[in-house]
């Protein structure tokens, strides 16, 4: 069976991280959506609020399994026996970082290989950081998240009363 790791704090959910993941849920016999702890941010969204989101996203796919880890991302693909990592790309300016991560994870576990995925081009401007900000000065949203995650992500980032 050939496993995918596709990871990422998912906070919040987007569309376009739903584009990468279902796209890697066709190349791949199983995908594990990994929601990862990262020091450097603070997070809107607890671990298993963000773990629900993806649940509710991708619930018609059926080699999808969700997940959390506070180690290395190496360590983990290891346990789970993946052969991929599946990282999404916007600009040329993410792959810099991905380089640099995906040259350490195989230096950790060589038997994972790191997928880069293209963004599709009608989420190219679109991450997490841009549906927070928009979100906090009351802006429509509703064309960077799933719609059934609409109502949960606004009631948290919004500056409107519900």
């Amino acid at each position: 069976m050939r496993i995918a790791i596709c990871p990422g704090s998912f906070d919040p959910v987007t569309k376009g991280h739903l584009d990468i993941v279902t796209r890697a849920a066709a190349l791949f016999d199983q995908v594990i959506v990994l929601v990862v702890h990262n020091p450097a941010k603070q997070p809107s969204f607890t671990v298993d609020e963000r773990i629900n989101m993806i649940r509710k996203v991708t619930g018609s796919l059926q080699n999808i399994e969700v997940d959390t880890y506070g180690g290395l991302l190496a360590d983990y693909a290891k346990l789970k026996g993946a052969c991929a990592i599946v990282k999404g790309l916007r600009a040329v300016s993410d792959f810099e970082y991905e380089f640099q991560m995906a040259l350490a994870n195989k230096k950790f576990y060589p038997e994972a290989e790191t997928v880069f995925v293209p963004t599709s081009l009608e989420n190219m401007y679109l991450s997490s950081s841009i549906v927070k900000q928009v979100a906090m000065f009351g802006g429509d949203i509703s064309g960077f998240v799933p719609s059934v995650l609409l109502q949960e992500i606004e009631q948290r980032l919004s500056p409107r009363t519900y």
